[in-house]
């Protein structure tokens, strides 16, 4: 793939191989690849700002604190003005800070505060990359669906020899390539209905029934989806996220509202029903707020069931998707309820995740699941919810087609 007319975020860590990046600039501007590079103290001390301005024709920046820097442009914009993040190399100091959300220098800000994808080519001796801590950071890291290029293993600066030496400039130049290449479109000229976050069940004009999922992993998945070529229609409960790119949403508050739309979206040749759907609602939601009485007892709430949205998707005679997705959230026994909800509701294939005990997952941004099909249960590591959507997207691609 050619890097013409891409721009990428280069942070120059310390370690002897920060001279490798020097030659990893001309590689990509050779290509006509915008640099824009961050050099950290401790990259300084082993190659200079005006080397990394000359070969990348670019500002260098290097302090978080600079007023002339955050009133041209801002660490918040610098973070996400390119279409990827490099770290190379990327020293255990940077990489455990990635690792604990640290933000006390330029670089690490940038990388706590970036919306792009991060590609990291660790350098440093070979004690340090297979320490419990660099291991552990690493694991983080990955789980984040941070990539990784190298190290490779060889003689050290140090006279050392093992894993630890920085991947070469061709290497990381196409590991940059692999991640700035166009997406394959497996599912162009599909059709696909997600459903996302809580529904609001009134009580009254100011009361409702509701739960803490905040719409992350459904508008993610809307999201892969999207980006693998699929026209997707998003039904979205009320959530504090924005619309994702690319994708028709339909704003809902109700279960019987989400019900309509997703039946109003049909046909489609996938459903991934994510939202978390209140099973009760209020049999008479009054017109006017509730008042407490001094002295009397709260008032009676007659709850009746909710529409079951996946139930019905899957029971939808002609009409039904070729592949009906649901979710699973439970507290307890996790397989076993979701092989006995695979049953019941009649659906492909269920996503199941254990949202009890601080667990983190109901409105958190990470997510760790069980894929439950008629074949068997497949555990999923703990990944960001983004992750966990490209994963899922891929999967149902390679079912549909």
């Amino acid at each position: 793939m050619s890097l013409a007319g891409k721009h990428v975020l280069l942070i120059v860590a310390g370690g002897i191989a920060a001279f490798k990046a020097l030659e990893l600039i001309r590689l990509l501007r050779r290509e006509g690849c915008e640099v824009t590079p961050v050099l950290t103290a401790g990259g300084a001390q082993f190659v200079t700002a005006l080397s990394l301005q000359a070969l990348t024709e670019s500002r260098v920046y290097c302090d978080l604190f600079s007023l002339t820097d955050e009133s041209e442009m801002g660490h918040i914009q610098l973070s996400r003005a390119a279409d990827l993040v490099v770290v190379a190399p990327a020293s255990a100091d940077l990489l455990a800070k990635m690792a604990a959300g640290i933000a006390d220098d330029l670089a690490s800000t940038l990388l706590l505060a970036t919306d792009k994808r991060v590609l990291v080519a660790p350098a440093m001796n070979v004690r340090m990359w297979q320490h419990p801590a660099t291991v552990a950071n690493m694991g983080i890291l990955l789980a984040r669906d941070v990539a990784v290029v190298g190290p490779e293993v060889g003689p050290m600066a140090c006279n050392e020899f093992g894993p630890g030496r920085l991947a070469e400039p061709p290497q990381i130049r196409d590991a940059i390539a692999a991640l700035l290449a166009p997406l394959p479109a497996p599912l162009a000229g599909r059709r696909a209905l997600v459903t996302s976050g809580p529904t609001h069940e009134p009580i009254d004009p100011v009361r409702y029934i509701a739960n803490r999922s905040s719409g992350r992993q459904g508008h993610a998945i809307a999201a892969a989806l999207a980006d693998l070529g699929a026209t997707v229609t998003l039904v979205s409960g009320p959530v504090a996220i924005p619309d994702p790119a690319g994708v028709a949403v339909h704003h809902v508050e109700t279960a019987q509202q989400m019900l309509a739309a997703c039946e109003a979206a049909l046909p489609v040749d996938v459903a991934v029903c994510a939202a978390a759907v209140a099973d009760w609602r209020v049999a008479d939601a009054t017109n006017h707020k509730l008042k407490k009485a001094p002295g009397a007892a709260p008032p009676a709430l007659v709850l009746v069931p909710n529409p079951d949205i996946l139930a019905t998707l899957s029971a939808a005679g002609p009409r039904r998707p070729r592949l009906v997705v649901g979710f699973a959230a439970e507290t307890d026994a996790l397989q076993h309820h979701a092989a006995e909800k695979l049953r019941r509701k009649g659906c492909d294939w269920i996503v199941a995740n254990d949202v009890g005990g601080g667990s983190g997952i109901m409105g958190g941004t990470e997510n760790e699941v069980l894929l439950v099909t008629a074949a068997g249960i497949e555990p999923w590591p703990r990944l960001r919810k983004e992750a966990v959507a490209r994963r899922l997207a891929q999967r149902i691609a390679e079912a549909l087609t």
